[in-house]
């Protein structure tokens, strides 16, 4: 087991970081004259407004209920989901957040495959409507494996759930990625998400680069060392051969799907979409995982080991598609990579708002430094917790 930072997590019992300056009833009063200019509908009623408790650190999520009368005179009822921008004082976790390319990539993916999304409503541009550019989303119900606590942890769905379950939300997570990763679309289409149309070296670098700038506006005026390492590494191992990129979901993980029996509801999350090779999303996904199991056996619990292996995934995805999936090592290093990236802006807007301690070193701020340096020093894969 690769040890996280200490610093990074104060307890298996840690609070929920603070993700928004905004106030609720502020947002129900403003939504509620905007919702009635679009429905062209009477008066429109909010309620039941309230932020999701268990999972998302980037943007803003608004969940509420919409009451209106058509012109027809019929009653309406949605329950919406609104994602924002996060406030400029809220110390965002990104540079910029792409509201409607998020809200055209949802509508692509909904419209051509059978991944199940849930169906986009309305977009708005003007940030004096809500402070901030958002969409709104139909709610879908569903069960989401929890990231605080982490479901690793124990006393969750997803943990109590039995082998074969956890084998079936696998394999229908990975089917998911596949249908994704084939979705039928032309690179006009997602320009603003890339070169489609590029070779798969070229898209994979344009990626690499992409976060690299990233990482230099969120710790450029600070560099981290551990993270400066990685991507050095992955310079000098870049693979010998890079397939044909596709749309890649970005945050391929399972805390951003909705599950119903153990199988996709509603795929969530679209801010980290681009063009990319297969391997970027699988890597992801195994990693993400292996970070909630690390912290679990850290504090001294079982957690899942033998969850969401490599093997395992990479063995369902090529049953799948014929696909065989490739370069491994550097797939998982940048999955770490770019967690520790995105983790180490999350912790210092946890320092910001006074939740935790500022480390007394910059490679604290990433959670699981110790599992980036075992992998830069090829350790982490020889140990059998982690091969497959």
């Amino acid at each position: 087991m690769s040890e996280p930072s200490r610093n990074a997590e104060a307890g298996p019992d840690a609070t929920r970081p603070q993700t928004s300056t905004r106030d609720p009833e502020a947002l129900r009063a403003a939504l509620e004259p905007w919702l009635s200019r679009r429905t062209g509908g009477s008066a429109v009623g909010i309620s039941d407004v309230r932020t999701p408790q268990t999972n998302g650190m980037s943007s803003e999520t608004l969940l509420f209920d919409a009451h209106w009368t058509s012109p027809d005179g019929r009653a309406q009822f949605s329950q919406c989901v609104a994602r924002l921008a996060p406030a400029s004082d809220a110390m965002p976790i990104f540079p910029e957040y792409r509201m409607r390319d998020q809200f055209t990539v949802m509508a692509l993916v909904g419209e051509r495959t059978a991944v199940p999304v849930p169906r986009t409503l309305w977009y708005e541009s003007d940030p004096e409507v809500l402070g901030a550019e958002f969409f709104v989303m139909e709610r879908v119900e569903g069960l989401v494996p929890p990231d605080i606590l982490p479901y690793t942890f124990g006393d969750n769905w997803l943990f109590e759930a039995t082998d074969d379950q956890r084998r079936v939300l696998r394999n229908t997570t990975v089917a998911a990625l596949a249908r994704i990763h084939a979705i039928p679309v032309t690179a006009a289409e997602v320009t603003f998400l890339g070169d489609l149309g590029a070779d798969g070296d070229t898209a994979l670098r344009a990626h690499v680069e992409g976060w690299r700038a990233y990482n230099a506006w969120a710790h450029g005026a600070q560099p981290i060392p551990i993270l400066e390492k990685a991507f050095a590494w992955l310079d000098a191992h870049w693979p010998a051969a890079v397939d044909t990129p596709v749309l890649s979901w970005g945050d391929a993980r399972i805390g951003n799907i909705m599950y119903r029996d153990f199988a996709p509801a509603a795929v969530l999350d679209w801010e980290m979409a681009g063009i990319a090779p297969r391997e970027v999303d699988l890597g992801w996904l195994v990693f993400l995982h292996r970070f909630f199991q690390d912290l679990a056996e850290f504090f001294g619990l079982p957690g899942l080991p033998d969850f969401l292996s490599f093997g395992d995934v990479a063995e369902e995805y090529t049953a799948l598609t014929g696909y065989r999936v490739r370069d491994r090592e550097f797939y998982e290093v940048y999955a770490a990579l770019r967690h520790g990236i995105v983790m180490a802006r999350v912790n210092q807007r946890r320092v910001r708002f006074g939740e935790q301690e500022a480390p007394a070193e910059p490679d604290g701020l990433v959670n699981h430094a110790a599992t980036l340096e075992h992998m830069l020093d090829g350790t982490y894969w020889s140990s059998s917790e982690n091969g497959g």
